[in-house]
């Protein structure tokens, strides 16, 4: 079969008319631009939220908005803390996500990880994430923080999938850690980190974790440890398999599988 009548086979598959999949390209590349000048902007002012991010491009706020919302983008807010000392990072990074637009899978993914709290206790939770498709890659659970944890989240990645492009990630210590930084060399992956004091620019992870924690519920209602991190897991499975993606209109693993199809 042509490419053409391929692509013609996979959008009467999907309901879709052909020139659907163009389009969504098209509206991708579009938002992925406003992105990057959303970030420059907040690079200059942290606290800018979307109605003076909007008058300073001269874009309609709705617009700008929508583009917020679907990146995780939300700018610094002090709320009464106190100011954290930026980390020092040894060898600085360049953002490539800034001149490269995800455009398949295993292209780009980007990692972060957060806290639970359980009994007296900190959970972490570290998850790599392919920002194309917003399908979780690799995971790892730990009760210590540190170049282990998120190592054993870039193995759990690397056993089941081809290699990323380029790896996004903070200037966390946890990723700034030589062990970890030869691994990424070792598999000939190109590094990406977000700007330092902008944790924006990794706004894929920040939004993912904002609805793992609501699916995750309360981790204290769990009688032990164990069941909680099995919860976890199968949380983290659920947004791969069964959970609708509100950018995707469908669950992750779906998109990936159509998106094989289409390109096939």
């Amino acid at each position: 079969m042509s490419t053409d009548k391929n692509k013609s086979a996979v959008a009467r598959a999907l309901g879709i008319s052909r020139s659907s999949l163009y389009y969504v390209s098209k509206k991708e590349t579009e938002d992925w631009r406003l992105k990057t000048r959303i970030h420059e902007t907040l690079r200059e002012h942290h606290a800018y939220g979307s109605r003076r991010i909007a008058d300073t491009l001269h874009l309609n706020r709705k617009r700008i908005q929508r583009v917020m919302r679907k990146f995780g983008i939300k700018p610094y807010r002090r709320r009464g803390r106190k100011w954290k000392k930026k980390p020092s990072v040894f060898t600085h990074y360049p953002n490539l996500l800034l001149a490269n637009i995800p455009s398949y899978e295993n292209h780009v993914w980007a990692s972060d990880f957060t806290e639970l709290k359980y009994d007296a206790h900190k959970i972490y939770v570290c998850t790599v994430l392919d920002i194309y498709t917003r399908k979780i890659m690799g995971v790892a659970v730990s009760i210590r923080k540190g170049a282990q944890l998120t190592l054993q989240a870039l193995h759990n990645a690397l056993l089941n999938n081809p290699r990323p492009k380029i790896f996004h990630s903070d200037n966390g210590r946890e990723y700034d850690a030589k062990v970890f930084m030869v691994a990424l060399m070792s598999f000939g992956i190109l590094i990406s980190r977000s700007h330092p004091g902008c944790p924006w620019e990794n706004g894929y992870q920040e939004s993912y974790y904002d609805k793992f924690k609501v699916e995750l519920g309360d981790p204290s209602r769990f009688k032990t440890l164990g069941e909680l991190v099995a919860e976890i897991y199968r949380t983290v499975w659920g947004y791969n398999n069964t959970r609708i993606h509100s950018a995707l209109k469908m669950p992750p693993v779906i998109f990936a599988r159509k998106m094989r199809q289409i390109a096939a």
